[in-house]
């Protein structure tokens, strides 16, 4: 593929999100920045979300996760609509009761300032892995498919990259990305629904015949119910894929801050409802394009790749397909990555700012000038991650991100399933400690079953099990006294 034809869609494409990013940003404050003056309308902010969520991982693991996970995927997502309904009726009303900027915030008022601290330190430090996979792939993808061919470096495509985001994101913040995460949610969902079009075509199928050749397809089994040892049993899938969606969704500032950034806790809960019910088609819909992919490559006598994640990538843009699939394979690639990419960079520029520098009783000139080093520091952050990635990585990137907040994420669960389920104070000082140990004494439980138990392949239940490791060791540190009824419940 030209690259050059691919270089003018990407700054067609970022020329939009500059003119959207000019006409939002107008008179854009702090209070724009961070919660977009609480004037989202919840119908973008629900469209918007589909597109952060799934990000390019999903673009392009997803599809080619079909060839040695087939549709088991879809088991974790059936298992996120009860983690969406935890948030909707216990995390949003709390929230929202607190009149919370940064979600952490409550962690100050319940615990103490330590306990607050450690929750935002592991939010940014999960956040900042999952951002730079995300990233990682588009990167790796614009490389092959257009820097290698004009002999610019890998480093330099990362550059690039996250300077794009940072140029439509630094001023209107929340307020700009409710409009460009919309956007490029509906120009991803056109890339896919663009290609299945074609493939589906090609391949003399109408409606029914490719609904057909998908079900029938032995890659599109969806549920284990027998083989509790394997990770993609149900009950391991379903249960994991709702406590990934609480503290993915619930517990993370990224997704929250959109939910935040709604006129009323009413509006936020609508959102939310809507965003899940889409979220299960949408699912759908990738792992169908993974199935069309491999017969596609079958009917063509197309090599499989040997990294999954090549599978819908090398189709598209290898010549394979026709040049206009594989334009609209990179522009659903940006914008399912800058989708997730620019609400996390300004996530993770709130958190440092309210949570770390506590910043909020500044004058606003003050706050504009930190935010502003913030920006530029996590993008640089963001981009050497980016570079380690690439030195390292060689697994599917989706179960890395998985695997990864597994792990960060745990603490944050075992914290706020403590605070909203107890009302027991804790020995604040210690809590950094146990959040430490939990993730460790996880992996460590990881390893023993895999060894000890034969053929059992631990999944993505180790949240779980870090997050009640983390409740365990918080209970070791309770005081003596129990909280009052109103501890806790002042606005943050």
């Amino acid at each position: 593929m030209n690259p050059y034809k691919i270089l003018l869609v990407i700054l067609a494409y970022f020329s939009v999100l500059l003119l959207i990013s000019i006409i939002t940003s107008r008179k854009a404050d702090s209070r724009s920045f961070f919660i977009g003056n609480r004037q989202s309308e919840w119908y973008l902010v629900a469209i918007g979300m589909i597109g952060a969520s799934l990000s390019g991982i999903t673009f392009i693991s997803v599809p080619g996760w079909v060839i040695t996970s087939k549709f088991y995927y879809m088991q974790m997502v059936l298992g996120y609509l009860l983690g969406y309904a935890a948030i909707v009726y216990i995390l949003l009303p709390l929230y929202y009761r607190l009149n919370l900027t940064s979600i952490y915030t409550y962690l100050n008022d319940r615990f103490g300032r330590i306990s607050y601290k450690t929750g935002a330190v592991f939010f940014l430090i999960s956040r900042i892995i999952g951002a730079s996979f995300r990233l990682y792939i588009v990167a790796s993808v614009l490389q092959v498919s257009v820097f290698d061919k004009l002999q610019v470096p890998f480093v330099l495509t990362i550059c690039l990259t996250l300077a794009f985001i940072y140029v439509y994101t630094f001023r209107g913040g929340i307020k700009t990305i409710v409009w460009t995460d919309t956007l490029q949610t509906l120009f991803m969902l056109a890339a896919v629904t663009g290609t299945i079009i074609f493939i589906a075509r090609s391949l003399d199928f109408n409606f029914s015949a490719m609904v057909s050749a998908i079900s029938s397809d032995e890659h599109s089994a969806i549920f284990n119910f027998t083989e509790w040892k394997k990770a993609n049993f149900f009950v391991k899938q379903f249960l994991s894929g709702a406590f990934i969606t609480i503290v993915m969704t619930g517990l993370d500032q990224d997704m929250m801050q959109k939910n935040l950034s709604c006129r009323s806790l009413e509006d936020a809960q609508k959102n939310m409802r809507w965003y899940s019910l889409m979220l299960v088609p949408v699912n759908l819909l990738f792992l169908s394009l993974g199935i069309l992919l491999i017969i596609y490559a079958s009917v063509n006598a197309v090599p499989i790749p040997e990294k999954s994640d090549d599978l819908y990538p090398v189709l598209a843009t290898g010549g394979y397909l026709p040049i206009w699939v594989g334009l609209i394979f990179i522009l659903g690639l940006i914008a399912a990555a800058y989708s997730s990419a620019d609400s996390a960079l300004t996530a993770l520029t709130t958190s440092v700012t309210i949570d770390i520098f506590e910043a909020t009783d500044l004058p606003e000139k003050k706050i504009k000038k930190l935010r502003w080093k913030v920006h530029i520091t996590m993008s640089l952050i963001l981009g050497l991650v980016i570079f380690i990635f690439r030195l390292v990585s060689n697994e599917a990137v989706i179960s890395s991100l998985f695997k990864a907040a597994g792990y960060t994420y745990g603490p944050l669960l075992g914290l706020f399933a403590f605070g909203l389920f107890t009302r027991w104070s804790i020995k604040d000082k210690w809590v950094p400690l146990v959040a430490i140990l939990a993730p460790l004494f996880s992996y460590l439980i990881k390893i023993f079953l895999e060894t000890n138990i034969n053929t059992y392949k631990a999944g993505y239940e180790i949240l779980v099990v870090n997050g009640f490791i983390t409740f365990i060791g918080l209970l070791i540190l309770i005081n003596e006294k129990k909280l009052s009824k109103t501890d806790g419940l002042k606005k943050g």
